[in-house]
C-alpha cells in the first residue's frame, strides 16, 4: 500500500485532512495505535498516511513525525511564526486587547508581527507614533488595504513575503478583516478547502477549529483562529508581566529594588526611560492596566 507524507491541516470528528507534498488532500483517520499509546495528531503535524482510496482520496495516519512545537490554545504543533491581525480602523484597535494578544504569543515562544488593516481609513503620520511603539519592542508592522486590487499598493505583496514557507498563526479579533485578506491570499485554493467544508458539512468561514490554509507557495500555510472580543491572562502571576514587554528588558537590573514591577516603585529605571521618551508611554500605560487587573484579580 502506497505511503504518503503530508500535513494535516484540519481534524475534526475524527477525520484528518493530510495536504501531501503533491497537492492532494487525502481524508484520513487515525491507525488506533495513537490510541494506545495516549497520543493524538494535531492540526500542523508532519505525518505518515497510507492510502486506501486514490480516486476517493481517503487514507490512514500511521505515524506522526518528530514536532518542532506543540500549542495547547489552539492545539496544533509545527507552527513557525505569529500575525496578530488587527484593523487600523473601523473598529479602532483596542490596544489592550492588542498587548494580551502579543503576550500570548510570548509565552508560545512565536516570533510575531503585526499586521493593521484597512490602513487606507488612518492618516498615516497620526498612526506613526503607534508603528514606532510596537516596532521600537521588536514587532514588525505591516499595513494592508483590501479595497486596494493591486498586490504591492495593497500590502498583499509584502503580506505574502512574510508568509512564504512559513506555518504561521493568524490571530486577532472578530470583525477586523481576517476572513476577507484570507481570501485574497489563498483565491487560488479556495476550492481544495472548499472541498474539505463539504466532506464536513461546515462552510468555508468556520473557524471554530483550528485548521490550515495552504497558500500557493510550497510550505506556506495560514492558520486561521477563532476571532476574540475578549482575552484573558489568568495563568500569568503580576510579577511576571513585565517579562513580556520586551522593551523593558534593556533596563532590567537597573532598577533601585530587585524584582521591580515597574509601577510605585521609587528609582525605577523603566519608569524613567518612559518619561525620557526611551519606552514607549502608551505601551507603559497599556502595561500598568494589565498589571493592575492581574494584581486585584487575586483578591477574589
Amino acid at each position: 500500500m502506497r505511503k504518503e507524507t503530508g500535513k494535516i491541516i484540519k481534524g475534526i470528528a475524527g477525520f484528518y485532512y493530510v495536504d501531501l507534498q503533491d497537492g492532494t488532500i487525502l481524508e484520513c483517520k487515525a491507525r488506533g495505535i495513537f490510541r494506545k499509546d495516549g497520543s493524538k495528531p494535531l492540526v500542523g503535524d508532519m505525518v505518515e498516511a497510507e492510502v486506501l482510496d486514490e480516486e476517493a482520496k481517503t487514507g490512514n495516519v500511521v505515524s506522526i513525525l518528530p514536532r518542532r512545537n506543540e500549542l495547547i490554545r489552539p492545539a496544533s504543533a509545527n507552527v513557525d511564526q505569529a500575525l496578530v491581525f488587527f484593523a487600523a480602523a473601523s473598529p479602532d484597535p483596542n490596544f489592550i486587547l492588542l498587548d494580551r494578544f502579543l503576550i500570548m504569543m510570548e509565552q508560545k515562544h512565536l516570533p510575531c508581527t503585526i499586521c493593521f488593516n484597512k490602513a487606507d481609513l488612518i492618516d498615516p503620520k497620526e498612526f506613526e507614533p503607534i508603528r514606532k511603539a510596537y516596532e521600537q519592542a521588536g514587532y514588525p508592522v505591516l499595513y494592508t488595504r483590501m479595497k486596494v486590487q493591486d498586490e504591492e499598493q495593497s500590502g498583499v505583496k509584502a503580506l505574502r513575503s512574510y508568509l512564504k514557507g512559513k506555518t504561521t498563526i493568524l490571530a486577532g479579533p472578530s470583525g477586523v478583516g481576517k476572513s476577507t485578506t484570507v481570501n485574497r491570499l489563498q483565491a487560488h485554493v479556495m476550492m481544495e478547502t472548499g472541498e474539505i467544508s463539504e466532506k464536513i458539512g461546515r462552510g468555508k468561514q468556520t473557524t471554530r477549529h483550528a485548521q490550515l490554509i495552504p497558500l500557493e507557495d510550497p510550505g506556506t500555510y495560514i492558520m486561521d483562529t477563532p476571532g476574540f472580543s475578549s482575552l484573558d491572562l489568568f495563568d500569568l502571576e503580576e510579577t511576571d508581566l513585565k517579562d513580556y514587554y520586551a522593551e523593558f528588558h534593556p533596563y532590567m537590573g537597573a532598577c533601585r529594588f530587585n524584582g521591580c514591577v515597574h509601577h510605585m516603585e521609587p528609582d525605577c529605571r523603566v519608569k524613567q526611560a518612559v518619561e525620557a521618551g526611551e519606552i514607549s508611554r502608551m505601551r507603559y500605560e497599556q502595561y500598568i492596566t494589565n498589571y493592575l487587573e492581574l494584581k486585584n484579580r487575586r483578591k477574589y
